[in-house]
């Protein structure tokens, strides 16, 4: 079924469903007018912790809270009426154990109303997914490059050369058998993407991976050229709204300063006195 022709979002079995078929469209979303956007071409829009880096100006995604995440979950929802949302689940919500992943991703689900929740681990966290899916609550895997790992990964660093392979073809067996219905691949050789995508039974999103996977996540603000100072190999622009924002704003002051505007367009003149009879 294509993303034009369907009436109504996506659930976490219909992605999985979508398995070796049509490739899964997938991007960020952090506010109602974005959400609305990308809501009629994409299948998936995932509320990521990305936003604390994207929107709060944050050096990385470990100091974003929970309540930051169902704040922006509340507003994509609000825009969304054909793409499934999936929520990240933030540093700290879900590590200490499988009870403390649940309590926190059912309060994610429950005040955001999103499909699903993404966390990120593969063999650690396969106890945690399993959990959680016995007990309602569907779960995307994030393995590779897991950002919220970076003091341990020694930087956003390619993951899975070598025999490292080995590792993140582990991880994402464990993710599989322990019921995650989809898993992101994050910067990971396309080799080893392509192997893996062949291996597991569930759909494989790439970013930085391979355009073999399953299906595609960007965030939406690199895609569109918002920043123009940093780009990583893995985006493609499709745009650049960074540059024509600059150029917009830059006139705008100018005008401003120049007193052309506002113009006689853009203002109220007094009301016409009556006349009298």
């Amino acid at each position: 079924m294509s993303a034009t022709a369907q009436k109504r979002a996506p659930t976490p079995s219909d992605i999985k469903a979508r398995k070796g078929t049509e490739p899964l469209v997938t991007l960020t979303a952090y506010t109602t007018p974005i959400a609305q956007l990308v809501d009629e071409h994409c299948d998936i829009v995932l509320v990521g912790d990305s936003v604390g880096m994207v929107l709060h100006g944050l050096p990385s995604t470990l100091s974003v809270t929970l309540d930051m995440m169902i704040l922006h979950g509340q507003a994509v929802a609000r825009g969304l009426s054909r793409a499934m949302m999936v929520v990240d689940m933030p540093f700290g919500s879900y590590e200490e154990s499988p009870q403390q992943a649940f309590a926190n991703a059912a309060r994610v689900m429950r005040e955001t109303g999103c499909a699903a929740v993404k966390l990120e681990g593969g063999v650690a966290m396969a106890e945690t997914i399993r959990f959680l899916t016995q007990r309602g609550i569907p779960v995307m895997a994030h393995i590779g490059l897991t950002p919220q790992a970076i003091n341990t990964l020694g930087g956003y660093l390619v993951q899975g050369r070598g025999e490292d392979a080995q590792r993140i073809l582990a991880d994402a067996d464990a993710v599989t058998e322990a019921g995650a219905f989809a898993v992101v691949l994050e910067k990971i050789p396309a080799s080893l993407a392509d192997d893996i995508t062949d291996r597991v039974s569930i759909p494989t999103i790439g970013i930085g991976a391979s355009a073999k996977c399953d299906g595609q996540v960007l965030v939406v603000d690199d895609m569109l050229g918002l920043f123009t100072a940093f780009k990583p190999k893995f985006v493609k622009r499709y745009g650049s709204l960074g540059q024509d924002a600059d150029t917009a704003i830059a006139t705008y002051a100018a005008e401003v300063r120049a007193r052309t505007f506002p113009a006689p367009e853009h203002i109220f003149a007094d009301k016409a006195p009556e006349k009298k009879k």
